[in-house]
């Protein structure tokens, strides 16, 4: 009971980081005392997170405390120094389930700290001293402590295992040698690891290299990221004063014409109202007369009426139309249909501009894309649902299974009319448009096809070129017909002469400029590919000859 005191006592005067009897004990704020080395050691770690804490109960401390030697803890230790005695082991130096035990300890072992190779047993800190002291045991060879010791024995002669045989691959003792390793290729295991050795120190150069390339590259993406973020924040700023001015503009523009409104109507009621005055002005005399000529009508004395009769006006003067020319009631009414006209405008001019403003944000595209598919799954992961617009369809196209499928009659479909839709050849195109990495499937019958993608701002009325798929700089389209092949572009086409079968497959990366056509089996085989640069959105598009059809059918 007297040692278990005495050793508790012990693990009291030990620092909980070292795990060993105190040295120049220090005794920080919240009352845990640690060598002074350890600690400083440990805050030095904690230095980068500006808070340094105690190991034990976790109290944080926002300054970093100044440490002074606790003396009379110093003193305590020397006198327990003294008496010759060490600390006990902490719970954690047993060995666990885990861990590599000694095996020389009796009882509860303490973990092993090296493994001899030569004796094939493991050691704690105690029992290997003799390997330090003892000149025969000097020479054996320690390594950290393993549990596979026993692997280093040949399980058929029970001999340490000093060879390597190259031949089969494998660790041989030297009884091995003679039995069944005759004539083969065989070295020392130390021969073998010299060589290995290099080997691996090759392979680590070429780790750490590429550590060092991998470290420049997480540099490089870390400065982009910081770009990014502030060329973003800089062009939302600058986008939102721009489209503040816009509508400071528009209040402004929408202020002066109510001023100028304004100040018409009250020009134009002015104008209204001088007339208006001189008109009453005038009914008011011609009242005044018209009362005169009724009491002189009404005299009786034939003298009186004679006399007064010429100062009366001559008929003609009194006769009058009205001068007052009043225009139909339209007043400021063209002037809304002028702002309708504007506002008409304005959403056009912001539709268009839209659409190259999203195509831009779109294009920002640090990173490189990945390298195109080489088989058939890896499209598959960029498929792509294609869905046709009926109110594009040529009127002798004739749409079906989900508007998935296109086939040519020679009776004229009664469609409404649309300005979308094709008025001359025999084309539609897609209602999705195609931005990044796409995958679709086309597969047709009859005399030939097109297969083609295009801008949405491609002409449809008319029967010129601009109109028509390949022939344009608004579309890319691969053609069959009558047993050739060929694509176009801008009116340019080129021979193909790769067989072209029932059923194409189309890549598309737009950001990075790449459009190919497949023949579509069981392997994918490259029809024709084009490098080039988009700079909208694009559209399927697909064109049938007389009796034919086309269908965008699902990849499996």
């Amino acid at each position: 009971m007297a040692q278990q005191a005495v050793q508790l006592d012990q693990e009291t005067f030990c620092c909980l980081i070292c795990l060993d009897l105190l040295k120049d004990p220090v005794t920080i704020p919240c009352g845990h005392s640690y060598c002074m080395n350890c600690i400083t050691d440990h805050w030095d770690g904690e230095d980068k997170k500006r808070v340094h804490s105690c190991p034990q109960c976790r109290k944080i401390f926002i300054q970093r405390p100044d440490l002074e030697k606790n003396t009379m803890l110093a003193a305590l230790l020397e006198e327990l120094k003294k008496t010759g005695l060490q600390a006990a082991p902490a719970d954690h130096c047993y060995a666990g389930p885990e861990d590599v035990a000694c095996d020389f300890c009796t009882g509860r072992k303490l973990k092993a700290i090296k493994s001899c190779l030569f004796c094939l047993a493991s050691y704690c800190e105690k029992h290997l001293q003799p390997h330090h002291e003892v000149a025969p045991l000097k020479k054996h060879k320690l390594v950290e402590p393993s549990k596979s010791l026993q692997k280093n024995i040949c399980s058929k002669h029970d001999e340490v295992m000093k060879m390597f045989c190259r031949t089969d691959q494998k660790f041989i003792c030297n009884l091995c040698l003679p039995e069944e390793h005759k004539g083969h290729d065989t070295v020392s295991a130390a021969a073998e690891r010299t060589e290995r050795q290099r080997d691996l120190e090759e392979s680590r150069g070429n780790i750490q290299q590429r550590i060092q390339d991998r470290e420049k590259d997480v540099k490089l993406l870390q400065q982009e990221v910081e770009a990014i973020n502030h060329s973003a924040d800089k062009t939302v700023e600058d986008s939102e004063k721009i489209f503040t001015e816009l509508i400071r503009l528009l209040q402004k523009r929408s202020s002066d014409v109510k001023q100028q409104i304004r100040s018409q109507q009250e020009t134009e009621v002015s104008r209204v109202k001088d007339v208006q005055e001189k008109l009453e002005q005038e009914i008011t005399e011609l009242k005044r007369k018209d009362a005169e000529l009724e009491q002189l009508s009404h005299t009786e004395d034939h003298s009186q009426f004679l006399l007064n009769y010429p100062s009366l006006p001559a008929p003609s003067e009194l006769t009058h139309s009205s001068s007052i020319n009043i225009q139909p009631l339209r007043h400021f009414e063209d002037v809304t249909a002028a702002v309708s006209e504007l506002r008409e405008k304005l959403q056009d001019v912001l539709r268009d501009s839209w659409t190259n403003i999203s195509l831009k944000i779109t294009e920002v595209d640090v990173l490189l894309s990945g390298p195109e598919p080489k088989n058939r799954p890896g499209f598959l992961k960029y498929s792509r649902e294609i869905t046709l617009d009926p109110n594009t369809a040529h009127n002798n196209m004739v749409l079906s299974e989900g508007n998935k499928k296109v086939t040519w009659m020679n009776q004229r479909q009664s469609y409404p009319s649309h300005p979308d839709r094709f008025t001359h050849f025999i084309e539609v195109l897609s209602k999705e448009s195609l931005t990044g990495r796409s995958y679709w499937e086309v597969e047709w019958s009859g005399l030939g096809v097109f297969v083609a993608v295009a801008y949405n701002n491609i002409s449809r009325a008319g029967d010129g070129n601009q109109c028509r798929f390949g022939y344009n700089d608004k579309s890319w389209a691969f053609s069959y017909y009558k047993n050739t092949s060929k694509f176009g572009h801008n009116n340019i086409w080129t021979s193909i002469s790769a067989p072209v079968p029932s059923r194409v497959g189309v890549y598309l990366d737009h950001r990075a400029g790449i459009l190919s056509f497949y023949r579509v089996s069981k392997t994918m085989t490259l029809i024709h590919r084009v490098q080039t640069r988009f700079t909208r959105p694009l559209h399927v598009g697909v064109s049938v000859f007389p009796g034919g059809s086309a269908e965008f059918c699902k990849p499996k």
